[in-house]
């Protein structure tokens, strides 16, 4: 065997290794057309292969090989864990290409766009927002969401992270602009329930399913901050007025049930005094008190009338 004819038989060695490698993984993925398509090319370089040798043009034979060997690389695809394959073919999408190898048509014919299913996040830049009540504040959110149809997002919207990036700021300002600024400091879990309805209504159509809205952080201006402190301030004071109001009242109607209790026992008081000092000389004051009963007084201001 001379050169050349070493040289076709390595060719052909290798030709058909490569061809039945990617028969088999035709089969496998259950791509019949790319199977056809095989087989049909395998068949056309055997006899090719035949009709060049039977005629003595070995070269011709060997510019056989220069195909095939170019169009084989290209058709394998491989599709990561996390993603989908969307396979078009002359520009139609036919098929979704799942994890793994996969063989698609060279030159041009199939084109693959791969899908990301991993979930998304997007931190929404700062929104000016003007609610009910006209109080300008800044918000900012964290957008989580992620792709469900993999043909949708390629096929209905052109940047489906974008979009919903930009989806984001709009219903924020729209939402948050429907409220007042104590609804939406008090009650943040339940705006953020409304905006995830509301983002996830709007990207059913492009395969997006968004899974959560959290409202970061709410800025407000100086001057609002400092109305906003002395309102607390005035909410305090009034509830501690409050407070001590129905203490004093609840002190008042128990004094009152003690003295009913003294006043049906005249001795009960003389005991309370001797008590009170007791109290007192503990204390070691050199002063003591003694209580005078208001009615004694009384009887010597009469005495000083007449």
């Amino acid at each position: 065997m001379d050169f050349l004819g070493t040289i076709i038989y390595i060719g052909w060695v290798i030709f058909g290794i490569w061809w039945l490698i990617y028969l088999g993984l035709a089969f496998y993925t259950k791509a019949r057309t790319m199977a056809v398509f095989l087989i049909g090319a395998g068949l056309l370089f055997i006899f090719g292969q035949s009709f060049f040798t039977a005629n003595g043009w070995e070269t011709g034979a060997i510019l056989l090989f220069v195909p095939f060997l170019l169009f084989l690389p290209s058709m394998l695809r491989i599709v990561n864990e996390y993603e989908r394959g969307v396979l078009f073919r002359f520009g139609r999408q036919i098929a979704v290409l799942n994890p793994g190898v996969n063989l698609v048509f060279p030159m041009g014919i199939d084109m693959v766009r791969n899908v990301d299913l991993r979930t998304f996040t997007i931190d929404v830049p700062k929104q000016e927002v003007i609610t009910r009540d006209n109080v300008t504040i800044l918000v900012d959110a964290v957008v989580y969401f992620n792709v469900y149809d993999p043909t949708s997002a390629i096929i209905k919207v052109a940047d489906h992270v974008k979009s919903t990036s930009l989806l984001a700021q709009t219903i924020l300002r729209s939402v948050l602009g429907q409220n007042e600024l104590d609804e939406m400091l008090a009650n943040r879990g339940k705006l953020n329930e409304i905006l995830k309805d509301f983002m996830d209504e709007a990207t059913d159509p492009w395969g997006v399913k968004v899974t959560s809205v959290e409202v970061k952080a709410v800025e407000l201006a100086e001057s609002m901050k400092r109305a906003i402190a002395k309102q607390a301030e005035a909410e305090r004071e009034r509830r501690a007025k409050i407070i001590a109001a129905e203490g004093e009242l609840q002190a008042s109607e128990k004094l009152s049930e003690a003295a009913r209790v003294l006043s049906a026992e005249p001795a009960s008081i003389q005991l309370r005094y001797l008590q009170t000092l007791s109290e007192i000389a503990v204390e070691r004051n050199s002063t003591v008190i003694f209580p005078l009963p208001v009615e004694l007084l009384r009887f010597f201001t009469e005495k000083g009338n007449n």
